[in-house]
């Protein structure tokens, strides 16, 4: 594999999970086994990413971090003041009382660029949209480069004007959050390979491959596409080294979920969830209003969690789940290195 953009011994990448499955000791356990690892710096404080930055760069190894780019657009709030009715039966459940506040952050942007430029990394991504070029300039100037997730090739072509070194294909199959930059729009359901050879007739550059990626098969034919490298997420969900909750993980592996779909109903932005009971309720009324959806639903879908409560969990999931196994993380990598 060419080192322009990642080096590692295999070209398979570990996406970067926000919320508490990408950890320290799961990057350490797939920069062993060959893969390159990524940091989820999303909803993580800026002192709590650069203490886990400093972790994984006593590693010597190459990693990235990646970064939610802020993108909050005018929330209707007569609809967001109506979902927060809908959801009150919800938090009556656990004695909760929602906050009925339009709260919208930029989750420290502008503290964890800084951080990226003083303390630079040998890669960072990007999701929900792009920065200004003059922070890519920054990112460069310090020695990172600078990876943009991308949902469709007009997103591409954009973020390749921005001077990105390479992007992050994702396909509507992935798990957990669209990278899709206008969120009142849903991904265009296209398979990855297919995804990845409409991006590289508009776009020269290096491609990782995103979504739907449930065993050697699929990296084959990801890398058969074009792609540089893949990246898997789901399967490393139920892993030993994972940070993913008790609760989620064993739905994971719950035979009674039997599908997945894009919902913003814990949100309020495009993301790949096992279909559950709060999903089936909520789905069709969530707004459009992201990260606002998100905090109004944070505390509860926390006390889901460590209630073992699946029914009320964001249970992000791509549609391979079904082959996401309990175990050691090296072992899925060197599964998916089967088919390189």
């Amino acid at each position: 594999m060419s080192t322009s953009l990642l080096d590692s011994t295999l070209p398979i990448v570990a996406a970067p999970m926000a919320g508490g499955p990408s950890t320290v000791v799961l990057a350490r356990a797939v920069a062993s086994a060959g893969g390159f690892p990524f940091l989820a710096g999303g909803y993580k404080s800026p002192a709590s990413l650069a203490a886990q930055i400093e972790e994984v760069r006593e590693l010597s190894v190459d990693f990235g971090v990646n970064l939610f780019v802020p993108s909050p657009g005018p929330v209707d709030e007569v609809a967001f003041a109506a979902y927060v009715e809908e959801l009150k039966p919800e938090a009556e459940e656990y004695g909760i009382e929602l906050d009925p506040s339009v709260v919208v952050d930029d989750d420290y942007w502008q503290q964890k660029l800084s951080l990226l430029v003083e303390r630079p990394v040998p890669v960072v991504s990007f999701t929900f949209g792009l920065p200004h070029v003059a922070d890519i300039a920054a990112l460069h100037r310090a020695g990172s480069r600078v990876i943009a997730s991308v949902t469709m090739p007009s997103e591409a072509q954009i973020a390749h004007e921005a001077g990105v070194d390479g992007l992050a294909v994702q396909g509507a199959s992935a798990g957990g959050h669209s990278a899709i930059f206008d969120p009142a729009r849903a991904p265009v359901p296209v398979d990855t390979a297919t995804l990845v050879r409409q991006v590289r007739d508009v776009v020269d550059l290096p491609v990782i491959a995103a979504g739907g990626v449930d065993g050697p098969e699929s990296v084959r034919r990801l890398r058969d596409s074009g792609a540089q490298a893949v990246a898997v997420g789901t399967l490393l969900l139920r892993t030993d080294e994972a940070g993913t909750s008790p609760t989620h993980k064993r739905a994971l592996g719950d035979t009674a979920f039997t599908e997945t779909v894009l919902t913003r109903a814990f949100t309020g932005r495009p993301a790949r969830s096992l279909h559950n009971g709060f999903i089936a309720r909520h789905h069709e009324t969530a707004p459009n209003a992201y990260p606002a959806v998100h905090h109004l639903t944070r505390k509860l879908r926390r006390a889901a969690s460590e209630a073992g409560d699946a029914e009320r969990l964001h249970l992000w999931a791509g549609t391979g789940w079904r082959n996401a196994r309990s175990g050691p993380a090296a072992d899925v990598i060197h599964h998916l290195a089967e088919g390189i």
